[in-house]
């Protein structure tokens, strides 16, 4: 049994601090205006959605004690509906939507919502604690860094300069401020107060002006991190080829903390014709691949590589492709181990312009990257994620 996307919507990205627009919208609120919208989009009969399924990586405060069943309660689709929250970490968002087309493919449900949300601004990223980065018995023997920490060390094995990852930094910065101008974002909506007047209608993290000479001034992130903490030498324990870690990555060209959700409509044929709902897309393809906890960032080309064999097609069958800029070092290095050129690659521009919500992105790529086939007149594009930990994911769709 096919499984289909038949809507998928996100809202603008705020600021993830206290001085950014949306830090007086809940996550709940976030989730349930997303939801709300595709019913009214679409006069959507809500009793026909079974379950929601939303990433959230932060499950603790405002996103705990199950965000997905809370704003599916919260958002008047009915007391039937039921929802499940997911970590995948940073894979949260597109992991919601592989479950929920398992879950049709397998015949155990007719349509689901799946997505993600994530305010940055009230539950701060490492809120929710955990073994894998708090615990030394487990971070120790596991070599595991922080995440800037293994972008650098990317950065440091495969060559790429600062000037290199300024410069994608750059690229994404003028990409995103083209998109925004020209309206290439039309699944976006804003985000309204309780009196539904519009708090953000645009991305607040896209910084147009940016220039070349701001990003060279910016002192790395991480390089203290690295030295004190003695994390440069766990990685070069790790990978002996690596004489020294450069550290190359910044505010500038790392991923910007922000708010926001996003939804997708899933189901089957039948589903989509009993409420006269046309399919946008196909889901042909999911995986996840494994990597090592100290270079974690490398999983989006062999997960990638995974979809396409599922799928059985080859890199060159892929129209345009959605990678997460979680650091620019991480999409330099799926092009080169996957030969894929950047004119077919987040060519709206990514995380590091409009920042990344932990767990909605994944379902924020999928979104943008089905209105851009569109509007190119294309048909294939695969969304893939770097994972916290060391793992990828990977889905691919195709226009029906």
């Amino acid at each position: 049994m096919e499984a289909y996307i038949y809507d998928a919507i996100r809202t603008v990205r705020g600021k993830g601090n206290r001085k950014g627009a949306l830090v007086g919208i809940t996550p709940v609120e976030l989730a349930t205006q997303v939801l709300v919208e595709l019913r009214e989009k679409h006069e959507l009969d809500t009793t026909q959605v079974e379950d929601v399924i939303l990433g959230c990586v932060g499950q603790v405060m405002d996103q705990g004690a199950n965000i997905a069943k809370t704003a599916a309660q919260h958002s008047g689709y009915g007391d039937h509906l039921c929802g499940v929250s997911l970590n995948r970490f940073c894979g949260s968002g597109l992991e919601s939507i592989n479950q929920a087309a398992a879950y049709v493919r397998a015949g155990f449900r007719n349509l689901l919502v799946a997505g993600g949300v994530e305010s940055m601004s009230r539950v701060k990223m490492g809120s929710d604690g955990g073994g894998m980065f708090m615990d030394p018995a487990v971070a120790i023997p596991g070599r595991i860094v922080p995440q800037g920490i293994s972008a650098d060390l990317i950065a440091s094995k495969y060559g790429y300069s600062r000037q290199e990852v300024d410069e994608y930094a750059y690229e994404s910065q003028m990409r995103a401020s083209r998109a925004d101008a020209e309206g290439r974002f039309v699944s976006r909506i804003p985000v309204k107060d309780i009196n539904g007047i519009p708090v953000l209608e645009t991305d607040e993290n896209i910084r147009p002006n940016t220039t070349l000479e701001a990003l060279a001034e910016l002192k790395p992130s991480f390089a203290m991190m690295g030295a004190m903490a003695g994390y440069d030498e766990v990685a070069i324990d790790r990978y002996p080829e690596v004489e020294e870690i450069e550290h190359v990555h910044h505010a500038g060209n790392s991923s910007a903390i922000v708010d926001g959700a996003a939804i997708a409509l899933v189901g089957n044929k039948q589903a989509g014709e009993a409420l006269g709902l046309k399919p946008r897309f196909r889901i042909l393809a999911a995986a996840i691949h494994g990597t090592d906890p100290t270079m974690m960032l490398v999983g989006p080309a062999p997960a990638s590589r995974k979809a396409l064999k599922q799928a059985g097609m080859q890199k060159e069958d892929i129209d345009l492709f959605e990678v997460n800029e979680a650091f620019a070092a991480v999409p330099l290095r799926f092009m080169q181990d996957m030969g894929v050129p950047f004119d077919k690659v987040n060519v709206n521009g990514g995380a590091i312009a409009m920042g990344h919500p932990l767990g909605a992105t994944g379902c924020m790529l999928t979104s943008t990257l089905m209105d851009e086939l569109e509007r190119r007149d294309l048909n294939t594009g695969l969304v893939t994620l770097c994972i916290g930990g060391g793992m990828g994911i990977a889905t691919i769709i195709e226009r029906v």
